[in-house]
């Protein structure tokens, strides 16, 4: 029995796991997102989001355990973008959405993804460059008139009906 016993054994042995981990972990920030079991997304989600509070630190400790861990590629995005974008967060950076069961063995699947930065900073505009809000000018009562044209069926009808009261 497993009682008090802490993490996911994944029917893998320690190796396979943590290769399991570092990898998903890699993908996913290369990526923005990855699909995988249900599971396999609960056991990375904490990972990453260790990686990504050690990738906002930025010092030297961190980035070389971070290499240790990441493939060359997703430590540059880890630390040039996504730690970057998140500087302000204190944690939460991922999401998993629940999917559809896999076909093959009932499993369910998620979708393992980094929240977005939807409330990015708004592009602070210059004041000189602003458009200024221009009024059109209002139409005077002869333009407006010439350009109101009546076909002249619409003004047959028009005496038909007058002449139809009388």
């Amino acid at each position: 029995m497993r009682h008090a016993k802490f993490g996911r054994k994944l029917a893998r042995d320690t190796n396979a796991r943590k290769a399991l981990r570092a990898n998903l972990a890699s993908s996913l920030i290369t990526n923005g997102a990855v699909i995988t079991t249900l599971a396999k997304a609960k056991f990375v989600r904490g990972f990453v989001e260790k990686l990504v509070t050690d990738a906002k630190k930025d010092t030297l400790h961190s980035r070389r355990s971070l290499a240790s861990i990441l493939t060359n590629q997703a430590l540059l995005k880890l630390t040039r973008e996504i730690a970057r974008a998140n500087i302000k967060r204190i944690g939460g950076y991922t999401r998993i959405i629940k999917l559809d069961i896999r076909r093959g063995d009932a499993a369910q699947m998620a979708r393992l993804e980094f929240i977005e930065m939807g409330e990015k900073e708004k592009s602070v505009v210059p004041k000189s460059t602003k458009a200024k809000n221009k009024t059109p000018k209002k139409l005077s009562r002869k333009t407006s008139a010439k350009s109101v044209v009546v076909s002249p069926p619409a003004a047959e009808a028009a005496g038909n009906l007058a002449q139809a009261r009388n």
